[in-house]
């Protein structure tokens, strides 16, 4: 493993760290729909990921404490964007599905996100680009260590 605490490596991690956090930012501003935060966002991701869950199972995913899951799953509820239902094999649980709003919502967000990817990259030379779609798969697993 390179030492990541010195010199290049250091200037390098510092730079991926800045570049991905301004790139999130500029990302979230292509939201379509202003009302949702962030994290209630992020929940609907996970979601459409991972299929449904319960809300314990969604906290430890978007590493969030049991009690703040149940207040965003309450919220996402009321917009009509998840549904509660009953757990097949743990009466005492309730799964969190959901729906075809927030279905059709996520893929207008990712649409559009998409979008504006594209024409920022359009600005990119062809060794920027090739350089770019090499270092995707990269990105993808750092984000789900």
């Amino acid at each position: 493993m390179p030492d990541l605490s010195h010199g290049d490596n250091a200037a390098a991690v510092n730079s991926l760290r800045s570049a991905v956090m301004l790139l999130s930012r500029r990302l979230k501003h292509q939201r379509v729909d202003e009302s949702l935060s962030p994290t209630e966002m992020s929940v609907l991701g996970t979601l459409a990921r991972c299929g449904s869950a319960t809300p314990g199972e969604l906290a430890r995913k978007e590493h969030v404490q049991p009690p703040s899951m149940t207040r965003i799953v309450a919220l996402l509820e009321a917009k009509s964007l998840v549904r509660l239902e009953p757990h097949p094999d743990d009466r005492r649980q309730k799964v969190v599905r959901q729906t075809e709003t927030a279905e059709a919502m996520l893929e207008e967000s990712r649409r559009k996100r998409n979008a504006w990817l594209s024409h920022v990259v359009g600005g990119l030379d062809e060794d920027e680009w090739a350089k770019l779609r090499a270092a995707a798969p990269v990105l993808e697993k750092l984000a789900h260590l």
